[in-house]
């Protein structure tokens, strides 16, 4: 397996339980014996994560700060998932540098505009890619979004929009879980799935990767493909 990151870059990790989550970005977790707020980074539901008496591991947030601490994963399932959205530029920069697209490339720009939206990444100035990190999982399907997500739907157009100007894209989903295929989310956010259906007949490419975390390091672990429902309406 190929390093990507190095969670103990944020600060010393330490485990605690979940309680509840008064807001989208404040929970209330246990540590150390001492209830603490912690900053959860994803917007997104996380229903099924997010669930009371999670471990969870977190680092200590300077002085200052509104919360404790910041909510870095949790475990479910015997695996430590990671719910911490800021580093997830960082892991997809370093997977791409690594091969996953299938090629390693000369150059990465990070963040850079196109149309109305900032795309992720600029490779080799002909290649944009957005990045995706799903962490909802439905029996052994991967799905994304798990919160409605206009902005989503919005960088598939201009994907889209991409492809139409001569230049190459990809959407390159984070898989965060243990499953065995990807698929949008259909029953959640049909606009955002039936747009990404679209990018794909339209020349979009996909690619998706699994990471592991072992010792709070993270790993490229495996390719994941599209689920067979999702093959079969782009063919269609």
């Amino acid at each position: 397996m190929i390093p990507l990151f190095d969670l103990q870059k944020l600060g010393k990790i330490e485990e605690g339980i979940f309680i509840d989550r008064p807001n989208r970005f404040v929970g209330l977790c246990q540590i150390d014996k001492k209830v603490v707020k912690c900053h959860i980074a994803d917007p997104g539901r996380l229903k099924e994560l997010l669930t009371k008496n999670r471990k969870i591991f977190a680092v200590k947030n300077p002085k200052g700060y509104k919360t404790d601490y910041k909510l870095v994963a949790v475990e479910s399932d015997k695996e430590i998932i990671l719910l911490n959205t800021s580093i997830h530029s960082k892991i997809g920069y370093e997977a791409i540098k690594n091969g996953v697209l299938g090629f390693y490339p000369e150059k990465i720009k990070k963040e850079v505009t196109f149309g109305k939206s900032r795309i992720d990444y600029l490779i080799n100035d002909k290649i944009f890619v957005e990045l995706k990190g799903c962490n909802l999982k439905s029996e052994a399907k991967c799905l994304f979004p798990d919160a409605p997500t206009k902005r989503g739907e919005k960088h598939l157009k201009e994907l889209i929009e991409a492809v139409n100007k001569g230049y190459q894209a990809y959407i390159l989903i984070l898989i965060l879980r243990e499953c065995t295929c990807f698929s949008p989310n259909f029953k959640l956010d049909k606009n955002f799935s039936n747009t990404f259906v679209k990018a794909l007949s339209r020349g979009v490419k996909f690619r998706a990767f699994k990471i592991k975390i072992k010792n709070f390091k993270i790993f490229l672990e495996k390719e994941i493909p599209l689920c067979e429902n999702i093959l079969q309406k782009r063919k269609s």
